[in-house]
């Protein structure tokens, strides 16, 4: 109870939205109690896909993985409320699970799954092909140099196309791209758009939900800078996140407002 004590009256979801000028935000405290839930929930199922039965468990999907070699990750739970004032909980974690951006009882990733495979699969390995031919020349002979930067060109142009396939919601019904919403002069940052509020929001703003708030959580074992701690709450990434975070919050609070006034009613 003390460690739930210390994280209440928290703001951790907030962004700056360029449209408007100002910050946009999305308490902690209602998605807290279910955030504890779910923590519980991992630790006794020993799986995250834990809404399946025990004999359609993925063994790709057990929380092992989380102290392995890949280090821990990333969950997030969203309190939101659906139009006829039914309160849902929504959950995602960063990024792939052990290779899998979609898991049964979780959210997806912000773009079509389909479609990225398109674009990146086979570019992929034309990357990989490049790599294994790089190892197999002798260091600094030009052959060498000429295949570093066609995997270097490759990569960025990769990138690029994968980047259109992000396009953000908002709560005024908008949508957009990750270079209009950080500003065509700005880069974008590897991993922008995977974490798991955005994930979140992206889901909510598509099904029609009003979010109440969101609360996000490291589990497993230490990221390589030591940051990220097991069992620890922790604010949305002020790199990745902070920047389109405010426009997809953009609208909320309104939304917000109006379900807690439907309540007096």
């Amino acid at each position: 109870m003390k460690e739930k004590k210390k994280q209440r009256g928290r703001v951790d979801a907030v962004g700056f939205c360029r449209s408007c000028n100002q910050e946009h935000y999305l308490p902690t405290d209602p998605a807290l109690d279910p955030a504890f839930q779910l923590i519980k929930t991992l630790k006794n199922k020993g799986r995250i896909d834990f809404v399946l039965p025990d004999q359609q468990a993925d063994p790709g999907c057990a929380v092992d993985y989380l102290w392995g070699p890949a280090r821990g990750k990333m969950f997030g739970v969203l309190v939101a409320q659906t139009p006829s004032g039914e309160q849902v909980i929504l959950r995602a974690f960063s990024g792939q699970y052990n290779g899998r951006w979609q898991v049964p009882g979780w959210v997806g990733p912000v773009f079509d799954c389909k479609a990225f495979h398109q674009v990146h699969d086979e570019e992929e390995k034309a990357i990989k092909r490049l790599t294994r031919q790089i190892d197999q020349l002798v260091p600094g002979c030009p052959e060498r140099q000429e295949c570093i930067q066609q995997r270097k060109k490759k990569s960025q142009q990769l990138m690029r196309e994968i980047h259109t396939l992000y396009r953000l919601r908002n709560f005024h019904g908008q949508a957009a791209g990750l270079q209009k919403i950080l500003g065509s002069d700005k880069g974008v940052p590897t991993g922008t758009g995977d974490c798991c509020a955005p994930k979140l929001l992206q889901h909510a703003a598509l099904q029609g939900l009003t979010p109440l708030g969101l609360a996000e959580f490291y589990l497993g074992k230490e990221n390589a800078s030591g940051c990220r701690q097991h069992g620890c709450f922790y604010s949305s990434c002020r790199t990745k996140c902070y920047p389109i975070l405010g426009f997809m919050l953009c609208g909320v609070q309104q939304l917000t407002k109006e379900a807690e006034e439907n309540k007096r009613w």
